[in-house]
């Protein structure tokens, strides 16, 4: 298998507190966006306050101009009736290369800095993990003793043994769709390798979509190897994590088939997402997670 080098938030991870970690990224990316519009992840109006010469003119009321004759922006604050549910698959091939964990680690942080920040911004947030059925599935709370559980039960995957039932993304979500009555900003963490027929996975999507639910998927890939092939032009042995079956085979000769599939498959996803008006986050495990959120949120600032 080729080689994957963890980044710095997944080694801290082996010996470090999860809660902790958490806390720091989100301070920290929170601190690199403090030049930008970023009010979380829904905003409010909230008051008025005089324009400063240089700011952004976005937000300018200008119909408040037109009675006063001065300039006046709009200050917005966090909602605080945010509901969230963040879904992570724990699926066997989640957690990929063997190794390290890497996808699933990923995953891990990822969601644990989003509770963090939602409890920040005194939202209330669930979590939900699957593979073919749903293992948990929590209440949405936005109390403390709830983020505590939410981040017991993210710091216990990563010890616990890998669950051997493939991924039913499909079936998850639609009984997933069935279940959340109220409006919600649904979070899923996946590497989307569903066991059925991908068509199943857009309609479930879908049934998010037409529920009234704010859905973002985060796709989570070793792009070297899981797009790429990047394996070494020698017999290798390959598992399919999904249903054990072993297969012996040179690289090399089937890279640029493997590469046109996966990406194939990668495009499809993303364009299903943009047809349903879904927020699509590709996630590379090789590259810093506090990047990949920052540069997520960062996104969502400017669409508000």
């Amino acid at each position: 298998m080729a080689g994957n080098p963890l980044p710095y938030f997944q080694s801290d991870l082996l010996t470090g507190n999860l809660e902790l970690l958490a806390r720091q990224l989100v301070e920290g990316f929170i601190t690199g966006l403090h030049k930008s519009p970023y009010h979380g992840f829904s905003v409010e109006f909230a008051e008025h306050r005089l324009y400063n010469e240089g700011e952004s003119t976005r937000h300018i009321d200008w119909r408040v101009y037109a009675r006063t004759d001065r300039l006046y922006t709009k200050q917005y604050e966090e909602e605080t009736n945010l509901r969230a549910l963040l879904i992570l698959d724990v699926s066997p091939s989640m957690f990929y290369p063997e190794g390290s964990k890497a996808k699933i680690r990923f995953s891990v942080v990822a969601a644990a800095a989003l509770i963090h920040l939602l409890y920040r911004q005194r939202d209330a947030a669930g979590l939900c993990l699957f593979s073919d059925v749903i293992h948990t599935l929590t209440p949405v709370k936005s109390t403390a003793a709830h983020r505590q559980k939410m981040m017991n039960e993210l710091q216990e995957l990563l010890n616990k043994p890998v669950n051997p039932h493939p991924t039913h993304v499909a079936a998850v979500l639609h009984e997933v769709a069935e279940k959340i009555h109220r409006r919600s900003l649904i979070m899923l963490f996946s590497d989307m390798f569903d066991s059925e027929n991908p068509d199943e996975l857009f309609k479930a999507l879908q049934h998010l979509k037409h529920n009234r639910h704010e859905v973002i998927v985060f796709h989570v890939s070793d792009y070297e190897t899981e797009l790429e092939f990047a394996f070494a032009d020698r017999p290798t042995e390959f598992i399919d994590l999904e249903r054990n079956e072993k297969i012996r085979l040179n690289p090399a000769e089937i890279r640029d088939s493997f590469r046109k599939e996966a990406s194939s498959f990668y495009q499809q996803i993303k364009m299903h997402c943009n047809q349903y008006k879904i927020d699509f986050v590709p996630c590379d495990v090789r590259q810093d997670v506090r990047t990949t959120l920052q540069t997520f949120l960062i996104k969502r600032s400017r669409m508000h």
